[in-house]
């Protein structure tokens, strides 16, 4: 049998540049922990959340950060936006989650690089299927907008939530081709254009189900409700 070594203590060398760093990292995880910055809503910078008993982190959809009790994030790989931690993020499965949606009591403050050392890619450990994240889900809005280049208007119809993207880039694509060479006569004195946006739940009165009807009819009974 192998007897087990030991090293002499009492002697202290320099520390390799292999071990000052792990060192280094720990102290940085230490001061993370002590000091975190507390989250603001609206703030585009990413977070630190909690994901099971790890930390990991998360960047902000603009325009769905606000919400006092949930926003939508996506979970990106501590290091963002190296080439070579999207390759890592993608084996770990950071890169085919998409929008999340993620309650703000789990969310530890603002991201600092010190929380490195507690995410699943730091212990090569993959997303685990279920990150405690609904889908945040997506919508169409049908805006009009006046043709003398003033920013008037108003959204002629709100469609959603959309569970995928594919959903709403059918739908997209539909109601862009039903549009198409009908500018002049669909609503006389504007530009209607379809676009993405995020589903606010706090809104869901003013969204139209779109698993419930045809995205081109309730574009036709929108603008005949207009013109009535």
């Amino acid at each position: 049998m192998k007897r087990p070594s030991f090293r002499r203590c009492g002697t202290v060398g320099a520390l390799s540049p292999e071990d000052q760093a792990v060192v280094d990292q720990f102290r940085a995880t230490l001061t993370a922990l002590r000091n975190s910055e507390p989250w603001r809503p609206g703030s585009a910078r990413d977070t630190a959340v909690r994901v099971g008993p790890f930390i990991e982190r998360a960047h902000t959809r603009p325009g769905d950060d606000h919400g006092p009790d949930m926003i939508a994030v996506a979970l990106v790989h501590p290091g963002t936006p190296h080439a070579g931690a999207y390759v890592h993020g993608h084996q770990l499965g950071y890169t085919n989650r998409g929008w999340l949606r993620c309650r703000t009591s789990a969310i530890l403050g603002f991201w600092q690089p010190g929380y490195a050392m507690l995410t699943h890619a730091a212990a090569g450990l993959p997303l685990p299927d279920d990150v405690g994240m609904e889908l945040a889900h997506y919508a169409l809005h049908i805006e009009a907008r006046k043709r003398d280049d003033s920013l008037d208007g108003f959204t002629l119809l709100r469609v959603g939530p959309y569970t995928q993207t594919r959903h709403a880039q059918q739908d997209y694509d539909r109601l862009t081709a039903a549009m198409d060479g009908r500018e002049a006569t669909l609503m006389p004195g504007h530009r209607v254009a379809a676009r993405f946006g995020p589903f606010d739940v706090s809104d869901h009165q003013l969204f139209t189900d779109p698993y419930e009807a045809d995205a081109v009819a309730l574009l036709d009974a929108a603008v005949a409700g207009v013109s009535a």
